[in-house]
């Protein structure tokens, strides 16, 4: 199922779970969701995603099924700076803002 990220001051932010997960995880967050992080925690959540991005290997692998359902993996060509991009912009708008943000399917 889908992860959609909202704040008051962006655009909702849609991901698929595995992906929205990983960056929950990311910001020091333990992937439940629902879930929420307040204003005074953003800064920091921000620092951690933006930490995670300049360390993560480029680019992400994934798995993808082939029909014998083995699993295949093979290298996607999506960094994670690029599936983290929205996330980060959020997070960045809501420090600014002093806004909380909160996840949900």
């Amino acid at each position: 199922m889908p992860i959609t990220f909202k704040s008051k001051h962006s655009p909702n932010i849609l991901m698929l779970e595995q992906i929205g997960q990983e960056l929950l995880r990311a910001i020091g967050h333990s992937g439940t969701v629902p879930g929420s992080l307040a204003a005074e925690d953003l800064p920091a959540a921000l620092a951690r995603l933006l930490h995670a991005v300049h360390e993560a290997p480029a680019p992400l692998r994934e798995i993808e099924r082939t029909d014998d359902d083995d699993d295949d993996w093979h290298s996607s060509g999506i960094t994670l700076a690029q599936r983290a991009g929205p996330l980060v912009a959020m997070l960045e708008t809501a420090v600014r803002e002093g806004d909380h943000i909160l996840w949900e399917r």
